[in-house]
């Protein structure tokens, strides 16, 4: 594990937030919308003078989305859960850190700010996640229950864009009550609470903050947790230091596939919240946890495999899956009469599959001859296995609510009995990895919290005039991945 790296941070804040991070209690389950939206309510009647309840939005399908703030201090803060639904470790967080703010007035007063927390906005989404939350240490149960909207139902990224050949002003409500709030708050920090799924922990920050990166080290490393040093999301991604990334935009990414010859206008959807936030001077902090770890998630040792073959194995493995379930949809396309979720989801990411592995085969293509870290080899294998189980299962979960209904023909229960098929040897392969770590729910909410605790902190010494670190340990590069 990457060594933290402290720098000039005052000493005493740095030992206070790790002391919070390392003392969230244990934590076994995730809470499902109607559990998670009592649990703030009892909290805002419980404690009505320090509580603030808001109505912000609704969602697609009518359901309230509320806000709740606790403290009055003059730096705005603003933190969203469930913004992709598969995503829960955020419920977790923003319970843990009300909770405590409630508790803690010296935590009020360390801070200085006014917490706004939107516990879930995605409530629509969130629901169709639900199967799992019970047990989340259980991988074939969170793949078989999993459910991401397709990129356009995305909360994070349905934010407006235009650039060059592309147009996106398609905004779902979600997304407008969130616009409403960054314009109104205009909040000096934002945390949009995100989880990965397999590997190590991994930063996303909207800009290079003199004395972030330390700090931000030394969180999961108190914690026992490995950083992330495999493959980022995008190769569009600039890399800060090791496992902290600049967040992205849309237009960084159009910029990259364009740089590759490919139709950027058609691969491209709307931008994110971070991109957006930026117009009110907002610094936008991510965290990314994982459920499950596994020893390579920071090995940088380098070994044989030559990183360009990694990272066309990989490309030819997406094309394939994307052919497979290209195949699988045609088959059911002229028998389906549910426009569920699920299809819509299918409909989005399976074609997306194609393209991904293609432009990565561009890539590879470019890329110098050098040995590929145990990590790197690791992660883009890891992807091909996540992608058959995400997207895959989406559509076994398509296919299965047309039988569930009654509304299946017999051609349609044979591409189901198919896909089931497929998938179960999918997940059998998935399963099969050895060396997997199934990661405490207490120690990821533990990286959120006192990540979002050191940001506060950050930003509270950068306006006070007393800037960052020294020895700093980042470093500006491009890496290569899936976005």
């Amino acid at each position: 594990m990457t060594g933290p790296v402290t720098g000039a941070l005052d000493a005493g804040l740095l030992d206070d937030v790790l002391a919070r991070a390392v003392a969230v209690p244990a934590i076994s389950d995730f809470p499902t919308v109607d559990a998670l939206l009592d649990w703030f309510s009892a909290l805002a009647d419980d404690h009505p003078s320090l509580v603030r309840r808001r109505r912000v939005g609704t969602s697609r399908l009518g359901e309230p989305i509320d806000m709740f703030s606790i403290g009055d201090g003059p730096r705005p803060h603003l933190l969203f859960a469930g913004v992709h639904p598969n995503e829960p470790i955020g419920f977790r967080t923003l319970q843990h850190l009300a909770a405590e703010l409630v508790a803690d007035p010296g935590l009020r007063a360390a801070t200085n700010a006014t917490w706004h927390l939107v516990p879930c906005i995605d409530p629509d989404g969130t629901r169709l996640n639900e199967g799992w939350f019970g047990d989340p240490a259980d991988r074939a149960a969170y793949a078989r229950g999993f459910y991401r909207p397709a990129p356009s139902e995305q909360v994070e990224w349905t934010f407006p864009f235009a650039y060059k050949d592309a147009y996106f002003d398609d905004v779902i409500p979600e997304t407008q009550a969130l616009m409403r709030l960054i314009d109104e708050l205009r909040p000096e920090l934002m945390v949009s609470l995100h989880n990965a799924e397999l590997g190590g922990v991994y930063y996303y920050l909207s800009e290079d903050l003199p004395g972030a990166i330390g700090p931000l080290h030394a969180v999961p490393a108190a914690l026992g947790l490995p950083l992330h040093t495999g493959e980022p999301e995008s190769p569009a991604l600039e890399r800060l230091a090791p496992a902290v990334y600049r967040a992205g935009s849309t237009r960084d990414e159009y910029d990259y596939l364009e740089s590759l010859g490919l139709d950027a206008a058609a691969m491209v959807g709307g931008e994110g919240s971070a991109a957006y936030a930026r117009r009110h001077g907002t610094v936008t902090l991510i965290a990314e946890l994982p459920y499950w770890s596994h020893p390579a998630a920071d090995d940088t040792s380098e070994t044989t495999a030559d990183y360009a073959d990694v990272v066309r194995a990989k490309a030819e493995a997406l094309v394939d899956l994307g052919t497979t379930l290209t195949g699988l949809l045609d088959d059911a396309r002229a028998d389906l009469t549910l426009r569920s979720p699920f299809l819509r989801a299918s409909e989005a990411f399976v074609p997306m599959m194609t393209a991904s592995g293609t432009s990565e085969l561009v890539r590879a293509g470019r890329l110098p001859a050098r040995p590929a870290t145990g990590a790197e080899v690791f992660s883009n294998e890891e992807v091909v296995r996540m992608f058959r189980l995400r997207f895959g299962g989406m559509l076994v979960r398509a296919l299965a609510a047309e039988a569930s209904a009654g509304l299946a023909t017999a051609r349609l229960h044979r591409v189901h009995a198919r896909a089931r098929a497929l998938y179960d040897g999918w997940l059998a392969d998935a399963l099969a990895v050895t060396g997997l770590e199934v990661l405490p729910i207490e120690r990821l909410v533990g990286v959120q919290y006192g990540a979002t605790l050191t940001m506060s902190h950050v930003l509270a010494a950068r306006g006070s005039g007393l800037s960052g670190l020294s020895g700093e340990s980042g470093e500006s590069g491009r890496g290569g991945g899936r976005r």
